[in-house]
This record gives structure tokens, sequence and C-alpha cells, in this order.
């Protein structure tokens, strides 16, 4: 299995210096494959191999010399970055979306380059954990969580961040099977998402979106400081990382709430169904697209997938369409508008909260699909109560679970 560890680094000065020349360096390069594949495909009519051009990095640093100061792999992940980049547009493109070409770099948008399995180490030196970088430093490294001793290292990918800072992400491969769970889920979960509650269950939880206005008030009144700045002057840029500084502690608590939710999920059941929304295209829509944007259901989802196969639990992605209007208990379909937020069937009389009578609905609907062993019983012949209990997002941030249960304090301390 593959994980993914991110360090923050503790460059000196001059280290961060020989950093950026190196991301510059690597910049360059990555504008100057792009160049050449053009050329090459206007020459021959087709578009080169990753090979072919990877074959011309040696002849490169015959005249440019700052080749030569970079280690060989960290410029033949640039290459490789390039090809990736150009799959990623042809593949949007097949799936019907208008693309152009690979655009041109400019410095700050090139914020990363990669070692891949060699040229880098952890080490201790005088007593301080560094990461040992060929042809560039020993730079220290902030360890706050081990790396599993089992763990093979196989690459690491420096980054540095619009608030200038440095960060290493290793990406690791560890030989371990996935916790044993039984193939017949019998502890199974629907999860509807939302704005005003983030997330309902069948469990009857409702939990809360994390709170983040005084985060947006800061970041609103740094980038109205920003505006009145001289663009290129010294406090221009000064004011422009704390612009960076207020959407990098945004970004980070809205991850860390997502991270210890879709976890005490990953962790707790057997069988987790979600419905498979179409994220950036429900950003897109007309009227309340912030909020949306903000609830960043395609990250919790995609974090809850990973987390899942990393579990060894059942993840379902179902079809949303219709899992609002369908009755759980009788499965007859009603339109209700958006601001109704009680479910009460017209058929059979059956009443609930919206969003835990679409939660049930995408649980029985997940079982259908994976052909799981257990009864398609309805709320009523279950008789679970059809009430939730509100769960504060101060509660998941707290305790890395919606609920303080016994089972989950294992998880919880890891």
């Amino acid at each position: 299995m593959y994980y993914a560890y991110k360090y923050r680094l503790e460059p000196s000065d001059a280290q961060r210096k020989e950093l950026d020349r190196h991301r510059d360096i690597c910049r360059q390069l990555y504008n100057h494959t792009r160049y050449r594949l053009n050329e090459y495909r206007e020459n021959h009519g087709e578009l080169p191999s990753m090979t072919t051009l990877r074959s011309e990095l040696p002849a490169l640093k015959k005249w440019w010399d700052g080749l030569n100061d970079v280690y060989s792999k960290v410029l033949q992940t640039v290459v490789e970055r390039l090809f990736n980049n150009l799959s990623s547009l042809s593949a949007l493109k097949e799936n019907g979306y208008g693309v152009g070409q690979l655009k041109w770099k400019p410095p700050r948008e090139f914020r990363s380059f990669t070692y891949n399995q060699s040229g880098f180490e952890l080490d201790k030196k005088g007593g301080q954990t560094v990461l040992s970088l060929s042809k560039l430093a020993d730079i220290p490294i902030s360890l706050h969580r081990e790396i599993p001793d089992d763990a093979a290292l196989k690459q690491v990918t420096l980054k540095k961040e619009p608030t200038g800072e440095w960060f290493a992400t290793f990406g690791v491969e560890v030989d371990r099977e996935p916790p044993q769970k039984p193939d017949q889920p019998k502890n199974v979960v629907g999860i509807d998402v939302g704005i005003l509650k983030y997330a309902h269950d069948t469990d009857g939880h409702a939990v809360e979106s994390v709170d983040l206005s005084d985060e947006r008030e800061r970041l609103e009144r740094e980038q109205r400081n920003l505006s009145r700045k001289e663009h290129g002057s010294n406090n221009h840029e000064k004011q422009r990382r704390r612009v960076a500084e207020c959407h990098a502690d945004l970004k980070n608590k809205r991850r860390d709430f997502l991270h210890k939710l879709s976890n005490y999920y990953a962790r707790e059941y057997d069988l987790v169904a979600v419905e498979d929304l179409d994220a950036k295209g429900l950003v897109q829509l007309d009227g309340n697209s912030r909020n949306r944007a903000g609830a960043a259901w395609g990250t919790f989802l995609r974090m809850l997938e990973y987390k899942c196969e990393r579990e060894g639990t059942h993840f379902v992605a179902v079809d949303p369409a219709g899992t609002t209007k369908e009755c759980a208990a009788c499965g007859v379909s009603s339109e209700k508008p958006l601001w109704v937020r009680e479910h009460s069937c017209p058929s059979c009389g059956f009443t609930a909260d919206r969003d835990w009578n679409a939660a049930w609905n995408i649980l029985s609907r997940g079982i259908k699909q994976v052909g799981a062993g257990r009864s398609e019983s309805t709320p009523v012949e279950t008789a679970l109560p059809t009430g939730t209990t509100s769960v504060p997002a101060k509660r998941v941030l707290e305790a890395g679970s919606p609920t303080l249960k016994e089972r989950t304090a294992s998880a919880v301390s890891e």
C-alpha cells in the first residue's frame, strides 16, 4: 500500500536560495521541454515519446551549465511531469471538456520538484534530523510523526507554499495488508452530505459544518489591505504573504476536519455508501456556489475512498438522482423544494428529516450495488428513530470522530 507523509522543512536563508534556484532551473527545463515537444510535433507530425525527450538531457547539459547543478533524477521527473500533464489534458478532452494546450509556467506557478528512487535520505546530523538531498543540502526537517520502520521511501517532493514555507512530502510503500473485515458487511452506514449540516448518516448523526467565519473575515480584511499596496513594492510582497497565510489557515482547518471525519467513517464501519457527486459541476451552478465550494464535498469523498481502501472497508458510490425525493419507507417519489427540510411521504405517511431520509436511500442503493447479504429493511421496519442527533464540528476536531464512543478510543489516540 502507498502512503504520503508530509513534513515542514526548516532551511536556512542560504538553503532557501538554493532551493529556489533548483526550483527555477526545473521550471526553465519544463518550459524548454514544452517548446521541444511542440517543435517535434511540427517537424514529424506526431508527439515524441518521453524517452526521446529524456535522452536529450545529456546534450543539454553541455551548453546549459545550470542543469549540472541539479540531480539527474530530478531532471527526469520534470520531463515526466510534462507528459503527465499532457495525459491529463487528453483525458479531459476525451470526456468532452474544451481544453487548450500546455501553458508556459511562470515562477509562481511552478512550486515543486521531485527526487525519485534515489538522491535523498533521512539522516541524523548533530543530534538533528535532516533531509539529505544530492547536489543540494542537508536541510533540517520537523519530523512530527515517525515513518513506519517497514516503509520503503520511494520519492520525496519538495514544495514551496505561497506563504514562503517549504514542505517535503514522502511517497512510501508499505508491505502491509489492510485489516480484514467481513465479506458480508454488518456494520454499514449511508452518508448524505450538505451545507447546513455537513453530513447526515443512517445512525442518526448530523455533523455540523466547521465554522470558518472568523478566518474568512480575516482573509477579506487582508485582501482589502493588499489592494491598497503598490504592486511590486516590499509592502505589497509582505501583504501578499499575509493573504497567503490566511488562505493556508482556511485550507488547513477545513482539511483537518475532513481528515478526521472521513477517518472515523472508514474505521468504524464495514461498508460506507455515499452519493457519486459531480462536485465540480455543482460548484459551477448558479447560486450559493461559494458555500458549495467551501464544503469541499469532492475532497471529502476522495479522502473517504482511499481511507476505506486502507482500512479494508467497502466504499460504494451510488447514483444520487432522486435520493432526496424517494421515500425510504415505501419508495414513492415526491417533489419538495430545497427549503423544505422535512420528508413527509404522501403515500405511506412516513415522516423524517429530509437528509436522514436521503442517507437511508443511499445506503439501500449501496447494499444493492455490492450485493451484500443484508436484508433491505426500511427505517420503519427496523424501528430506528427518525430524528437525528446534531454533532458540533468542534467535537470532530477535538476527538477525531463525531461521537465519543469507547470503540473509537484507539483510533482517536493514533
